[in-house]
Parts: structure tokens; sequence; C-alpha cells
């Protein structure tokens, strides 16, 4: 019998209850798959708590995971039991086995492992898009990464920092500073003891930024437009801090005609040929070495509930695993 992470009602971290499941057999088009590794990002956490309704409960929580094929169902081509494979948005990974459709499956190359792709591929992405699509980053660019010592965080900073910006990223503290320093972030700025807007203010001469990257949400987002040049483009693409609360449009063009874009990695993947040549961006720059993927932490799946309650209390760095 296999187990699976799941919520039979949302609320905190100890709905997540370890329960035995039936993965099943797999349809046309279906593979089974056999986790070794899964990625824990902050989208589970709004899952659990229902700050993002699920469909139906009870469910088992997660969209990232890395494994073995086990079992193909009939039409399924190009994939073989045994291939190392990794998906970035399907709900249910945490999981010790899980049917998939397979055109969401992309192959893991060599020298990359399933902890390393785990830890990567949907934060990875998430940095592809917001770097290379939302606003392509140049090498005359400064940018500010919010939670630069983070999953996504560390990720961006060195891909930016590959691209020739510089990088402004906002951290928790001295410990996590020197982390996101040590992966292209310039110029770190704690919390609570910084101002992020003085900071910016004083290596652009007030000029400001073309673009901020805000996962932070309500505590970050006023002072985020206030960081822009004019035109500049404010990217919202989480809300760690709790969601942005309403407000009157017309205040970015009082702070100079900004653009504002509330963006989700499932538009920039929907379809396969851009699931597959982000892939093998991310992957390619992991196998040259431009890319480190830092693994602050892993945990035993059953032990889920405690690497959540670590996450949200920002406790911490890096990307999280965890193992079946």
């Amino acid at each position: 019998m296999n187990h699976a992470i799941r919520i039979h009602d949302t609320g905190g971290p100890d709905v997540l209850q370890w329960d035995e499941t039936d993965p099943g057999t797999p349809g046309p088009g279906q593979v089974l798959l056999r986790h070794t590794a899964i990625g824990l990002n902050f989208i589970d956490t709004y899952h659990r708590s229902g700050l993002y309704p699920l469909p139906e409960l009870p469910a088992v929580l997660g969209r990232e995971g890395v494994g073995r094929v086990e079992e193909l169902g009939e039409g399924v081509t190009g994939l073989k039991p045994g291939d190392r494979v990794a998906y970035p948005l399907h709900p249910g990974s945490y999981s010790e086995a899980k049917l998939i459709p397979a055109d969401l499956l992309v192959p893991v190359p060599d020298g990359v492992t399933d902890k390393q792709a785990a830890a990567m591929l949907l934060k990875g992405l998430t940095a592809h898009y917001l770097l290379r699509r939302i606003y392509p980053v140049g090498p005359d660019d400064t940018i500010l990464i919010h939670a630069a010592a983070g999953g996504v965080g560390l990720i961006a900073c060195q891909w930016a920092s590959h691209l020739g910006a510089t990088v402004i990223g906002t951290v928790g503290s001295d410990v996590k500073a020197d982390l996101a320093r040590a992966n292209g972030c310039r110029h770190p700025v704690v919390y609570g003891r910084e101002s992020f807007v003085d900071k910016v203010r004083e290596l652009t001469g007030g000029a400001g930024l073309p673009v901020v990257y805000d996962s932070v949400g309500k505590d970050t987002f006023d002072d985020s437009l206030d960081c822009l040049a004019p035109l500049g483009t404010m990217v919202s693409f989480g809300q760690s801090s709790g969601s942005v609360p309403p407000f009157d449009p017309g205040i970015l063009a009082k702070k100079g005609s900004l653009f504002l874009t509330r963006p989700t990695l499932v538009h920039y993947i929907a379809r396969r040929d851009e699931l597959l040549s982000a892939s093998e961006e991310l992957f390619g720059l992991v196998g040259s070495g431009a890319i480190r993927i830092t693994i602050g932490q892993t945990y035993p799946l059953k032990d889920a509930a405690q690497a959540h309650r670590d996450l949200e209390a920002r406790k911490t760095s890096g990307s999280t695993v965890l193992i079946p």
C-alpha cells in the first residue's frame, strides 16, 4: 500500500495527514510515477490553509515531483519504465506514487540529481518566466528581487547575475544576506533594519528600477512601487505576507505610468513546447554551473507538517525537498 500526505479539511499544518492511498493503474496517455523527491513550494501552504481553495477534499497536496516511470498507459510513447522524469505543475505530489499525464513530464538529464531536480524545476521555471519573458533582463539593468534567499530568489539572483544585471535583494537576516550575496545578489538588504526603498534610491541616484519582482505581497507592495522608474514593471507573483489589499489603479499613473502584472507559471508553460524549451534552458544553466541549486533542508515526506511550519516561519533558506 502506498501513502500520501492528504488534507481532509483546510487549516494549519496539523491538518496534514499521512494516509494510505491507492494511486491506481495508468489510463490512456498516463504514467504511474514512483516519487524519489518532492519539491516544497509556498503555494502548498495556500492550498492547505484554504487561501487558494482546492476543487474537492480530501486532497493530496503538492505540485512538483521527481521520480521513475513505473508503468505506462496505452498510447504513451517516448518513455519507458525506469526513466527519470520530473514535472512542475500537477496536483498530488505529496505521495509515494501517483498517476500523471505523460505530456507533463520532462526528462531529467545526467548530472542533475533527483533532489536537485525536485528543488529547481517549479522554482527555476518561475525564474525563467520572470527574467526571460515578463521583463527580459539585460546587462544594463538593476533590478529588485524580494525574498532573495528563498527557493525562487536564489535561482533568480544567479540567473539575473548571469545575464549581467545588478541585483538588489531583500532578506530576513544577516545569514540570509550572506547566502543571497554568494548567489549573485550584489546588494542584499535586511528587512526591518534597512529600507530597500532608500537602498534603491541610493544605488540608482533616485532614478528607480525598470522592474521589481515581489513574492512577499502585502508587506512590500506599496514600497515596491516606490522603487520603480517611470514606465517600470511591478511583478507581484506571490503573497507570503498576505494578499495585497485593493487599491486605486490610478496610483500606477501617479507613480509614473507603471505596469503591474500578477502572473502564474501555468500560463507560461501551457504548451508542451514552452515547458520543454524553458526546462532545457534551466537544466542547461545548471549543467554549465551558471546556476547552483541550494537545497537548504530536507524532510521525510511524513514530516511535511513540520516543513510547512518552518517555511511559514521563514526558518528555511533555499529550496526544501521532501523525501518519500
